[in-house]
């Protein structure tokens, strides 16, 4: 028997007086499960997962943390490690696009398609088992960053409150790369096309330095767009506000603003190529 076929997990067919909504919730749950059954059997996913990230905290912290402290009024690795969170988790997002794309391939989709279940279930499984994978790659990631040298400089329930938003961060974006990867269809293809919706969200950020030091006609982009806005709200929930001018409120709402406005726009669109699709 293959392992896909083992997974114990099952769909129910008759609600149960449930109604709409709870059917869906319910199936929904029992592929949360089932995808957590799969990471649990792949664990070199959670490993290489976290290992990215902890490998971006030792280069920028102990190799490009000199040249780049000059520029901030904070220790560089307090100013990098709610960066590195926002950039952790826009890399798990990939996995939604890599993982819905090898269901479609295989024809596992096809298979949830013909039982009598909720079409949006498969989506939110899918995403909701993302964002735990992604609560326990920031737990590591956290102790990889205190151990370097970062520290809280505004209290427990900042950092408790920044990582809820990076967790939420991470949710939303799934949504997005869940787009991607049923439109691809492949899982090679989706990692691909992954690339370019990722690089310019990380990398033209201030995720890893200040937009103040970018060239004129990037940093409008760099400064609104939502890994940056994300990455100030989390930085200043954590370290305090480094931008005079600007409340902590203002970023955590405009971070809030943009996670909703992703969700509400990619879901449905998700959902209707999951249909498309199979």
């Amino acid at each position: 028997m293959s392992r896909t076929a083992a997974i114990p997990f099952t769909i129910p067919d008759e609600r149960h007086g449930l109604g709409r909504i709870g059917g869906a919730i319910s199936d929904a749950i029992a592929l949360w499960q089932r995808n957590l059954i799969g990471l649990r059997r792949t664990p070199q996913t959670i490993v290489f997962s976290t290992l990215q990230p902890v490998i971006f905290v030792l280069l920028f912290r102990y190799v490009f943390g000199g040249a780049v402290s000059q520029t901030l009024t904070v220790p560089y690795v307090d100013y990098l490690m709610p960066g590195i969170f926002c950039q952790m988790v826009v890399f798990g997002a990939m996995l939604t696009a890599v993982g819905l794309a090898a269901d479609l391939k295989s024809g596992m989709l096809e298979r949830f398609h013909s039982l009598p279940m909720s079409r949006s279930a498969v989506l939110a499984g899918r995403t909701t088992a993302d964002l735990t994978r992604n609560f326990f790659v920031v737990i590591l990631v956290s102790i990889a960053g205190f151990i370097v040298g970062f520290r809280i400089h505004t209290n427990v329930f900042g950092f408790l409150a920044g990582m809820g938003l990076v967790l939420l961060f991470g949710y939303a974006l799934s949504w997005v790369f869940a787009t991607v990867g049923l439109a691809v269809g492949d899982p090679e293809t989706a990692q691909a096309a992954s690339f370019p919706v990722m690089a310019p969200l990380v990398f033209a950020s201030s995720a890893f330095v200040s937009v103040a030091t970018m060239p004129g006609w990037l940093r409008p982009f760099a400064e609104h767009q939502p890994v940056s806005v994300t990455a100030s709200a989390v930085r200043a929930l954590m370290i305090g506000n480094t931008t005079p001018g600007t409340s902590t409120a203002t970023y955590v709402w405009q971070a809030l603003a943009w996670l909703i406005g992703l969700i509400v726009v990619f879901a449905p669109i998700a959902v209707r190529q999951y249909r498309k699709a199979v």
